[in-house]
């Protein structure tokens, strides 16, 4: 049973990460590689608020909240001046950002590793059908379940959805029906950013506070949207589990051959489907 909450609350940290990429990704078009820069952000934003305030939920509301403002600066200023450019000015962009924000951290807190503490109450373990589970873990399955909910009932069943997916399909169109879609891309794009800095406060009780974390995470963030299909929040939480399971069925089992495993996986959906499990063309087919 330990192995199976493992599993899932890797693969809800996951698609924490990967529904904000998701979003920029499959409904901007925008390679923004600055995500793990700014999942990086979040978390010793979390880590700093956590030494003021002494808790750890407020943290979790604070810091994404100002990661996503900062980010719909960094929208209006920069990424929006590349929307309709190659994806190769997108990657330079973004990769620039990683550097500012790199530098930015380093300069406010060092290059020492920070702990961030669970909240109290969940830093132990409880008995689960015979097994000793982190009772932190447990928190993550349900909050990732209870965020992919949101956002499956936002983007697919209501108007706001229905205006992001009118701006990412035809956004000249949406103009001409009165929409304003430079203010909904801002919008997308910041709540893309702040769920990166949402996973990085939820990933600091489990993993080491430093400037290297971005960089391990985003290339597992990219596969998980592509497992998926773009834009596809319902691909995006298939594929961030399925990452999950094989993370920790490795880690019992085989830890040299953990990265192998989730390259064959990528590459075995690549083979198969494209377009990703859930992708938009097989849903209209």
């Amino acid at each position: 049973m330990s192995l199976v909450v493992i599993g899932l609350s890797i693969g809800m940290l996951l698609f924490l990460l990967a529904v904000g990429l998701t979003l920029i990704f499959g409904m901007l078009g925008v390679i923004n590689f600055a995500h793990g820069a700014l999942y990086m952000l979040g978390a010793y934003l979390a880590y700093q608020t956590v030494q003021w305030t002494g808790s750890f939920w407020i943290a979790l509301l604070v810091s994404p909240l100002i990661v996503a403002v900062l980010s719909a600066a960094m929208e209006i200023i920069a990424i929006r001046r590349v929307y309709s450019r190659d994806h190769f000015y997108q990657v330079l962009l973004t990769f620039g950002l990683i550097l500012v924000i790199d530098e930015l951290v380093r300069s406010v807190w060092g290059l020492q590793a920070k702990l961030l503490s669970a909240p109290p109450g969940l830093g132990s373990s409880v008995e689960l059908f015979g097994s000793d589970v982190s009772a932190y873990r447990l928190f993550l399955i349900g909050f990732g379940v209870l965020v992919s909910l949101a956002f499956f009932l936002v983007l697919e069943r209501s108007k706001v959805g229905m205006v992001v997916r009118g701006c990412s399909h035809d956004s000249e169109m949406a103009a001409c029906l009165g929409i304003n879609v430079a203010k909904v891309r801002t919008w997308i794009f910041a709540i893309g950013s702040g769920m990166a800095a949402l996973g990085g406060v939820a990933a600091g009780p489990l993993y080491p506070v430093d400037t290297n974390m971005g960089f391990a995470v985003i290339i597992d963030c990219f596969m998980v949207v592509v497992i998926g299909g773009m834009g596809n929040i319902r691909g995006s939480l298939a594929g961030a589990l399925l990452i999950g399971m094989i993370r920790a069925v490795g880690q019992r089992y085989v830890p040299e051959l953990i990265g192998v495993l989730t390259y064959l996986l990528f590459i075995g959906v690549l083979l198969a489907t494209p377009q990703g499990l859930f992708s938009r063309r097989m849903r209209q087919a």
